[in-house]
């Protein structure tokens, strides 16, 4: 059946608070349905949504399985993601239906990189117990042997994906002193590996092996999940640290949990968890893993960034064209 033209000004659904700027774009350009607050839509308001517009905006806390996107009507023809990551999303039943799905690469990488390269700083020196020792009054002063850490100068860092987040954490870490190895679907091009001065490794375990610090920078597919589960943590050993900026499930959790608690793994730097907004208790109880609130892409500049590609993506698509951001078949 063919598919009806699309409308000049499309209905577009966006389930989050967007930055304001971004919002009024928005309403500019398009029928655009905004939310009065920024609670995560349940499955039934999910589905409502999809119902009543012909691009749906979602976020990372939308999950919008095959279900919800084979009841959808036939106007709905465009899911603009507001966010890289695509997990959250069936893309095999969006493609099914002819449902074109485009996200927000490349404006995210810095602020990531950033975020990665300060937990990669934060754990093996103890940032976060120092804090708590002062702002709990336990602080009893200098000594030679009080809250010791570890120097990252010269340690081994191992990048799972050298991406664009990967490549930008490569460079951040040369400079404190790092040697970067990191394994991937693909080896990056000679130049780019002697310009990271970078190791690659084929074998994923023979890099956890030869490396310090595991840093996560692989989208979350159904080939990496539970990717790092608790024989991989064994191999990285007691004298390793584990830092995920990416998906939480790309880590086997109790495996984690179990490595954290028996010291198996020297401890972690998280901003990323399965289930989130919900936090595995177990692990706020113990002093060797950071804890952040997916701060990865949390600045001013990155969020209105990350607004910009997604009326990019819906206005090359109202206008009939493919957006430049469209998720192809390789993310699947």
């Amino acid at each position: 059946m063919a598919q009806a033209p699309r409308p000049a000004r499309p209905r577009v659904f966006v389930t989050r608070s967007l930055p304001m700027s971004v919002e009024a774009r928005m309403a500019e350009l398009f029928d655009t349905k905004l939310r009065d607050d920024d609670a995560a839509l349940n499955r039934e308001a999910i589905a409502a949504a999809m119902a009543d517009c012909d691009v749906f905006v979602p976020t990372v806390t939308d999950r919008i399985d095959g279900g919800l996107i084979a009841a959808a009507p036939e106007r709905l023809r465009l899911i603009a993601n507001y966010g890289a990551g695509v997990g959250h999303i069936d893309l095999k039943a969006a493609r099914e239906r002819g449902i074109v799905v485009t996200n927000t690469p490349g404006v995210l990488t810095e602020d990531t990189a950033d975020m990665a390269m300060a937990l990669i700083l934060a754990v093996p020196r103890r940032l976060v117990e120092g804090d708590k020792l002062v702002r709990a009054g336990e602080w009893t002063g200098w000594s030679p042997t009080g809250m010791r850490g570890h120097r990252i100068g010269g340690k081994k860092l191992g990048i799972l994906g050298l991406g664009r987040i990967g490549q930008a954490v490569a460079m951040r870490a040369r400079a404190f002193g790092l040697q970067i190895h990191y394994h991937g679907r693909h080896r990056v091009p000679s130049v780019l590996e002697a310009q990271l001065g970078a190791t690659f490794h084929a074998d994923l375990d023979d890099m956890l092996r030869a490396v310090d610090i595991l840093t996560i920078h692989t989208p979350h597919t159904g080939s990496t999940g539970g990717l790092i589960d608790a024989r991989r943590l064994d191999l990285l050993g007691t004298d390793g640290w584990l830092i995920n900026t990416a998906r939480g499930e790309i880590v086997d959790p109790e495996a984690l949990v179990g490595a954290l608690r028996s010291g198996r793994i020297a401890g972690a730097g998280l901003d990323v968890y399965v289930g989130e907004p919900a936090v595995d208790p177990r692990l706020m109880t113990l002093d060797n893993v950071v804890l952040l609130p997916h701060l990865g892409s949390a600045t001013f500049e990155g969020r209105e960034a990350m607004g910009l590609k997604v009326i990019a993506n819906i206005r090359a698509w109202s206008d009939g064209h493919r957006p430049l951001d469209q998720v192809l078949d390789g993310w699947i």
